[in-house]
């Protein structure tokens, strides 16, 4: 790539105004405009949109004025992802970033989005944190230290108390239901496009010999006393933790698992479920000769308030987003995972950052550089 990116940013909830401040602050990318989906927000300066000042970029709900703008990339962040949008976007020339799935989409996805990359010229790109770089990067990075591995295991732990979304939590997650209700949950089949993707990523790339069909199973603790929460009180017996997993097995056994632990905190459980002495966190463990384990911490709130601030964990899935961009500009058209782009860095603060002329990111190609 050469030059600065010019990069729209799809939807403004939390991701996406996380998104905006990461853009406004890279040195290579400049930002020219924002879908939004509120008429509340529509015809907003963007910069006043996140609490900064003006910067003369409006947003806009109409789809139409968006695709027509000129752009290089597009990061693509509503909450569910609208397929139609999302080819007309790469159909419009445009190259896109999200972190809603396309993290390594099976032979058929690929496929067709493989179609509609190359017509347009474009690069698609799935990227994020759980799932997406801790569930699928880093397992791959930190097992080249090991020899031999026969299991492989990405999990978060996150009190779900601090996430700043009570409709989510409510309607969607299904946390306050009975567990009747909650065995029935969307999330599962929502969450499964991600994780089960990484699950194959990391045995394609590693080589396990996985039996066709993954395991996934979810679990639920309900509280045993009433728990005070973001959605008002869990009454006893309701659904207050669930944990899911997605595992690869060979011969029946699980030798690759993504996973997720989701509490209203560690008290009035039953079971009586907790995080363990390490807390909140992101966990990779590979078994291996020799193997490891890696501890990602720093990357949860610790309280409602600071999750509704700033969540450090969305910050961190914005920014995977926005520090892929560059990268992407620069790949050849396709679907394009981290197994085909070359290791993605962040940039040095604005306040530390040498002057310097934009260059190609090491290992990239120019194909499809910005002019």
């Amino acid at each position: 790539m050469s030059g600065v990116a010019r990069v729209i940013q799809w939807a403004t909830g939390g991701l996406g105004q996380a998104a905006i401040g990461a853009i406004l602050n890279h040195p290579d990318l400049e930002l020219v405009g924002a879908w939004v989906h509120s008429a509340a927000k529509d015809g907003r300066d963007l910069g006043e949109l996140i609490g900064r000042e003006p910067i003369g970029v409006r947003a806009s709900s109409d789809v139409e004025q968006v695709l027509a703008l000129e752009a290089d990339c597009v990061l693509y962040s509503p909450l569910l992802a609208d397929t139609e949008i999302l080819r007309a976007i790469l159909a419009s020339g445009k190259n896109v970033v999200t972190p809603l799935g396309w993290f390594y989409p099976r032979a058929a996805e690929r496929e067709r989005y493989d179609e509609v990359c190359h017509r347009a010229g474009v690069t698609l790109h799935g990227t994020g944190i759980h799932p997406g770089g801790i569930t699928e990067r880093l397992p791959l990075v930190i097992s080249a230290l090991s020899g031999s591995v026969t299991a492989v295991r990405a999990e978060e732990f996150s009190d779900i108390r601090t996430y700043a979304a009570p409709e989510v939590v409510r309607d969607w997650m299904l946390f306050g239901a009975t567990p009747e209700q909650a065995a029935g949950s969307p999330m599962v089949d929502l969450l499964a496009g991600g994780y089960s993707q990484s699950v194959w990523m990391i045995a394609d790339e590693l080589g396990f010999d996985l039996d066709p069909e993954l395991t996934v199973t979810h679990d639920i603790a309900v509280a045993s006393a009433p728990i005070d929460s973001p959605i008002g009180v869990i009454a006893p017996g309701r659904v207050a933790a669930q944990r899911y997993r997605w595992q690869g097995t060979v011969d029946g056994v699980p030798v690759i698992t993504a996973a997720v632990n989701w509490f209203m905190g560690e008290r009035d459980l039953d079971p009586a479920w907790t995080f363990g002495p390490a807390g909140q966190r992101y966990e990779i463990e590979i078994t291996g000769d020799p193997g490891a384990t890696v501890t990602f911490s720093g990357m949860h709130a610790h309280s409602a308030e600071e999750a509704a601030d700033r969540n450090p964990g969305i910050v961190a899935t914005a920014m995977h987003c926005v520090n892929a961009i560059p990268y992407v500009v620069a790949a050849e058209p396709g679907v394009r995972t981290y197994l085909d782009l070359p290791p993605v860095a962040a940039r040095a603060a604005t306040s530390l950052h040498r002057a310097r002329r934009a260059r190609t990111p090491a290992g990239a190609g120019d194909s499809k550089g910005t002019t």
